[in-house]
């Protein structure tokens, strides 16, 4: 019975220790985590995707009276060249809806609007507007109608954009030239420049019904060029080329509520969401009664008082830093959406080997300090004389633009037949080194339907003419 018991008492004992052995070396084991290397599993995650490949430009280019012109996307990564379009009879201006999904450019010449997806090249849309329209002008906020101004008939044509079609001739002022809606899209504000001694106006349309509203009063207003509506929706800028001024409209009563000087001449505005600003070039010639020629003027449009930060001039000077010392004309300007830098196109005519011809740069402002951070030049070009209608007359002989992510500016030159693309950041890749603000390349536009030049036999076409440049959202 004893040695029966024992037989089963041994083995369970054994069982028992060994248990606790088990339990012993797992407690070890737990305790020493902290000293020992465990291999860890870290999940591997695929490069997140490059935001340049969202983004990209299309730049409008005149071939002529009459040829048609074209269109050119150049995507911001990669600086390539995706597709040409062809559009109407001198495009000169076009927009994109908010959701990029459809670009719109105004023909003058034959009084059309092309429509396309800016991916599907090969499938464009005429919209026909009116004889005699001569537009000059698309803007849109809104996803379902884009607006054109009809200098030729003195109206602005809503083009539905699932359609395709115009659904209403809106009058408004003699010769307008400019558009601005409002961010929600309630308002949309006409800059009538007037001509023939017909005083120029600004119309106010509800875009809701199309109906335009009472006139706005300002005694001010002798040609009004440019509109551009503020972030909030709340103020629409418009700026007088004959006054020199720049005038606030309350979008609430349709009153003027602040007027600031810039310079008999000045032409183009743009608003800079980023920092709340507005920058204004004057092309116009300097002298004692107009001393704001030739000038760049940063305004703060935070309030109505309207102040001037900075009046950059362009000016013949002997100052150390002066961008232009033989004097230049700025013609347009941007900025970058993160707010650092504004960009101004500028030029100066010339002789280059006995031939006429065009220097041009971009001058960029810190606008931290609004003053000039560095000067980059462009290069020289015959001024093209094949072309009559083309560059001695086009509305942006030099037209700039940033890209939606701040990489890259881009100019449209007209006279050199190209767009000049800057890498706003250093690259420090091997074998492609440049710092910041560096011209990377000239990208030319498509090949015109002008003669062979006389200087170049068996040679191609030169190239059209750039004439406007817009970016992608």
């Amino acid at each position: 019975m004893l040695r029966d018991c024992l037989a089963t008492e041994m083995p369970m004992r054994g069982a028992r220790w060994a248990g606790a052995t088990a339990v012993l070396l797992l407690l070890l084991l737990w305790t020493g985590c902290g000293q020992t290397y465990r291999p860890v599993a870290t999940p591997i995650l695929p490069n997140p995707p490059n935001p340049g490949f969202a983004h990209y430009v299309i730049t409008i280019s005149d071939n002529g009276p009459d040829e048609a012109g074209s269109t050119t996307r150049i995507d911001t990564s990669g600086d390539s060249n995706v597709g040409v379009a062809q559009m109407g009879l001198s495009p000169v201006h076009a927009a994109l809806l908010p959701n990029a999904t459809r670009a719109f450019v105004a023909n003058s010449g034959d009084a059309t609007v092309s429509a396309y997806l800016p991916t599907l090249i090969t499938t464009i849309a005429t919209i026909s507007l009116p004889a005699g329209s001569v537009p000059v002008f698309v803007h849109t906020t809104e996803n379902a109608t884009v607006y054109v101004a009809n200098s030729g008939n003195n109206t602005v044509s809503a083009i539905n954009t699932a359609q395709d079609v115009v659904t209403n001739q809106i009058p408004v002022g003699v010769n307008p030239v400019a558009l601005a809606e409002t961010p929600n899209g309630l308002q949309l504000y006409v800059a009538n420049q007037g001509n023939n001694g017909t005083g120029g106006s600004v119309s106010s349309i509800n875009t809701i019904d199309r109906t335009v509203n009472p006139p706005i009063a300002n005694s001010a207003w002798i040609s009004p060029v440019w509109a551009v509506a503020r972030s909030d929706s709340q103020r629409v800028y418009v700026l007088d080329g004959g006054s020199g001024s720049v005038s606030a409209i309350n979008t609430a009563s349709d009153t003027v509520v602040g007027t600031v000087s810039v310079g008999i001449g000045a032409n183009f505005m743009l608003y800079d969401s980023s920092r709340n600003r507005l920058y204004v070039t004057n092309p116009s010639t300097a002298t004692g009664a107009n001393p704001d020629g030739q000038s760049l003027s940063i305004i703060d449009a935070s309030s109505d008082a309207l102040t001037v930060l900075a009046n950059v001039s362009f000016a013949p000077s002997t100052a150390v830093n002066a961008p232009c010392p033989a004097g230049c004309t700025p013609v347009s300007v941007a900025a970058l959406p993160d707010g650092s830098r504004a960009y101004v196109a500028s030029y100066v005519t010339s002789t280059c080997a006995g031939v006429p011809c065009i220097v041009s740069q971009v001058t960029v402002i810190s606008a931290l300090t609004n003053t000039i951070s560095s000067e980059i030049a462009l290069g020289s070009a015959n001024i093209d004389l094949t072309n009559p209608t083309g560059c001695s007359t086009a509305r942006f002989r030099l037209s700039t633009v940033a890209s939606a992510d701040s990489s890259r500016v881009y100019v449209a030159e007209c006279d050199a037949g190209s767009t000049g693309i800057i890498a706003t950041a250093a690259n420090n890749s091997p074998g492609d080194n440049y710092g910041p603000d560096t011209l990377i390349v000239n990208m030319p536009a498509p090949l015109s339907a002008f003669p062979i030049p006389a200087s170049n036999p068996g040679g191609a076409p030169p190239p059209q003419n750039p004439v406007f440049v817009l970016a992608s959202p």
